[in-house]
């Protein structure tokens, strides 16, 4: 079995041929929220993947092998939720309605793709129902699932493909520079 220990973040760094050329690990979001599993590559070699505790495995990131070869990971297309805004609410309320429904599913802990127009979960008919009853539009669909990593993840903390090469900084505003112990809050 061929052995994987190190991830490259969205290819970072790597020629785009030469990561087109790589066999592929379609996976879905199951398996790529592991650290350590076994997969079948596109060109049947079968693959042990170890990576440090804690680290998520995104569409697009490639994997480096102990032979030096390199694998793209592909996000496998699965059963989701699409959940949109409902068309007969006024388009200044659907953006709200979608807010709204990240916040009650993420009091709940539930992975959630966030998109400028919809959202994706896991499909699960409790959040489904819940969803409907805030006059939400939910439907069934296949595609691949990759949710957020949350404000404190390992890996990917941005949307994939968001570079932080943006145009404006992370730094504090001005007159905002004091230490975040000074709020009172809790950050762990």
């Amino acid at each position: 079995m061929l052995q994987v220990s190190k991830l490259i973040p969205q290819g970072k760094g790597l020629a785009t041929p030469l990561v087109q050329r790589a066999a592929r690990l379609v996976l879905d979001w199951d398996i790529r929220q592991k650290s350590r599993f076994d997969a079948t590559a596109s060109d049947e070699r079968h693959v042990g993947v170890f990576l440090p505790r804690g680290t998520v495995v995104r569409g697009g990131d490639v994997l480096l092998t102990q032979d030096g070869s390199l694998l793209r990971v592909v996000a496998a297309p699965q059963p989701v939720l699409r959940i949109t805004a409902c068309p007969d609410h006024p388009e200044r309320e659907q953006a709200f309605d979608l807010m709204r429904a990240a916040y009650h599913l993420g009091n709940r802990h539930v992975p959630i793709e966030l998109q400028p127009d919809h959202l994706k979960i896991e499909p699960d008919h409790v959040l489904a129902d819940m969803l409907r009853a805030m006059h939400l539009t939910v439907v069934e669909a296949r595609e691949p699932f990759e949710p957020e990593a949350g404000a404190y993840g390992a890996h990917h903390a941005a949307a994939p493909g968001h570079d932080h090469g943006h145009g404006h900084s992370h730094a504090p505003t001005p007159g905002h520079a004091h230490p975040h112990h000074a709020h009172g809050h809790d950050h762990g």
